[in-house]
């Protein structure tokens, strides 16, 4: 069985417990990490982004969070993408039901999906599944 690694990067401590709690429980997910804002995980991406191994499969990021937001983030993660990087699949998950920002995230290549909170156990199984299949 494929086997998934996470990152999860949100400010909101509530939603990284739970979202950690459901994905722990999925027999295909091998590894979580969480950030509470896009410049940590830039910062572990860059370091690892030679070592395939350690990165992650899936990434969900929220939008908006101190010190560097999700925006702010697929900015920069554009700019630094590598071959590993290139494979990672990336779900915007936030509160914002904006649609300037939803639209804007269509025209993202690097962004699969907008999710909008409260996202459930039921569409965390099914990405995994669309992942892994």
């Amino acid at each position: 069985m494929k086997k998934v690694k996470i990152l999860l990067v949100d400010d909101d401590t509530t939603y990284l417990f739970i979202t950690k709690k459901i994905l722990e429980q999925q027999q295909n997910v091998e590894q979580i990490n969480t950030f509470m804002n896009g410049l940590e995980a830039l910062t572990y991406l860059k370091e690892h982004s030679k070592e395939e191994n350690n990165l992650p499969n899936i990434l969900f990021l929220d939008l908006f969070m101190p010190i560097m937001d999700g925006w702010e983030f697929l900015d920069e993660f554009k700019e630094v993408k590598s071959n590993h990087l290139n494979k990672i699949t990336i779900y915007i998950c936030t509160s914002s039901i904006s649609p300037h920002d939803v639209e804007r995230a269509k025209n993202i290549s690097s962004v699969s999906g907008y999710i909008i909170k409260p996202i459930s156990k039921i569409k965390l199984v099914d990405i995994l599944n669309q992942y892994i299949n």
